[in-house]
């Protein structure tokens, strides 16, 4: 069993290598533009003949890419004689040389990748918020970014390499060269030299004023030690309920009311850096649209953002990895976020909190030790159920912090929910999901009105010591 993980290096390039990678990006966005032109243009041409043939998936988009980028159409000279005739020479494009080809292949990929989300999300096989037709990549506006394949030569090298020229920190791309990375590649180099991994994309990106590689490798499963003992069939006990709050960030809880943790120490950087964030956003409205001094103030605010993404970011891995090592199996709530941001008083407490983040990084953190992450329908009232005697009280207030029930029971109202949480696969068995349609999800079937048809959006084995997140030890809880 293998597990697909990703690397994510901070590059320290020189001049001309930024310079090539700003070639590189500026190439992928060309390639990604033209192939969506081709795709207009042919969609107005299939107007006038419905036989016309429209390059819609991959192979035919890079197909008429690589055939196109060889003609005149793409770039020609003009070639005087002695003689005083005037000849046409195609050169396609003369710049192609300068990067690496299979830029323009993964451009062409990601042209066809949104096509089929547009016309999936049309057809209804796409769930979540619908999506609309592509548009073009504007170089001011879109994240300069190109994807390269690893390929393999006959003699065994790979094109894209970690630790290449006795230099441990730095990755070699191919039509760039050996790049210095600012972090330690010692799990990533390890897990290549013993054939436990192989690098099967990387990416790069340029964010706040700074160049950045993730690569996709496709890795051995975690060895036997950091997996979960699997349990007997029928056995329906060890489930612990995570509830995520503001205030508290985390409480975790078994069905017999034990709280085993309690993470109230969230950094909370969007309200922590919040003065910081409105004189750097003030800076750029008062610079004039188009200057380099309004530009560099932007970049100065993208670089604050970037800081606060990680610090939210840095901390889920520390949450997550400490609830996978100890428990293999945890309940969370599915929370509709994007519903919640609606709330003007508590949006951005919501946003710095990071829910969906945490959950993301909770359910595959548990998959690779072959652990269990239940997800509690939306409808099930964890905060407002008496983990006691069952009764919901519908009167409960977000203000109110302690659970108070008729029968006599108070508690935390934090530790009350995760209580209800931990207990719920026990009573829902059988179903896993509320039957109410208010759930989520498109409603299909259903004449609609004219402009109505909008939905609502849902929301080999490696060493003992190359098997987590590389972060800090966690927070005591």
């Amino acid at each position: 069993m293998s597990r697909y993980t990703a690397f994510r290096y901070c590059l320290d390039p020189t001049v001309e290598q930024s310079d090539a990678l700003a070639r590189h990006a500026g190439a992928a966005r060309f390639a990604f533009n033209h192939s969506l032109h081709v795709v207009k243009a042919a969609l107005e041409q299939r107007k006038s003949c419905p036989e016309y043939r429209v390059p819609w998936t991959r192979f035919d988009l890079i197909n008429t890419f690589n055939a196109w980028k060889k003609t005149a159409a793409a770039g020609r000279i003009f070639v005087v004689r002695e003689d005083g005739i005037i000849e046409v020479q195609a050169t396609g494009l003369v710049w192609r040389s300068q990067v690496c080809q299979q830029v323009f292949e993964e451009a062409a990929v990601d042209c066809s990748r949104a096509l089929a989300a547009f016309s999936d999300s049309r057809n209804g096989k796409r769930a979540g918020k619908r999506v609309g037709f592509p548009r073009f990549k504007r170089k001011n506006r879109n994240i300069p970014s190109f994807r390269i394949r690893n390929k393999h030569t006959k003699a065994g090298w790979t094109a894209i390499r970690i630790g290449d020229d006795q230099i441990a920190r730095s990755v070699t791309l191919p039509g760039i060269g050996v790049v210095r990375v600012r972090e330690d590649t010692r799990r990533l180099r390890r897990l290549l030299a013993k054939e436990r991994a192989k690098i099967l994309y990387a990416t790069v990106t340029y964010r706040a004023r700074r160049w950045w590689v993730s690569l996709t490798s496709e890795a051995c499963d975690l060895h036997s030690a950091h997996h979960h003992q699997p349990r007997e069939q029928g056995d329906n006990r060890g489930w612990v309920g995570i509830d995520r709050g503001l205030t508290v960030f985390a409480v975790a809880a078994t069905s017999d009311g034990a709280e085993v943790a309690r993470v109230d120490t969230a950094p909370k950087p969007l309200g922590t850096e919040l003065g910081r964030q409105r004189r750097l956003a003030k800076s750029v409205s008062r610079k004039k649209k188009g200057s380099q001094n309004r530009r560099q103030a932007a970049a100065r605010l993208a670089v604050h953002h970037r800081r606060l993404a990680d610090i939210r970011r840095h901390f889920a891995h520390q949450v997550a990895n400490r609830l996978v090592k100890t428990h293999d199996r945890l309940v969370i709530e599915d929370l509709n976020v994007a519903g919640m941001l609606g709330n003007r008083r508590l949006a951005r407490a919501i946003s710095d909190a990071g829910w969906a983040d945490f959950a993301r990084l909770l359910t595959y953190k548990q998959a690779w030790r072959s652990g269990t992450v239940a997800t509690a329908d939306r409808w099930y009232p964890s905060s407002k159920r008496c983990s006691a005697c069952g009764r919901v009280n519908p009167a409960l207030a977000l203000a109110d912090r302690v659970f108070l029930c008729e029968c006599g029971f108070h508690a935390d109202r934090d530790h009350n929910a995760a209580i209800n949480l931990a207990a719920w696969p026990t009573i829902h068995q059988n179903s896993q999901r509320s039957p109410d349609p208010r759930a989520g999800g498109r409603v299909t079937k259903v004449r609609r009105r004219e402009g109505t048809d909008r939905y609502p959006p849902g929301v080999g084995e490696t060493g003992p010591g190359e098997a987590e997140t590389n972060v800090h030890a966690a927070l005591a809880v």
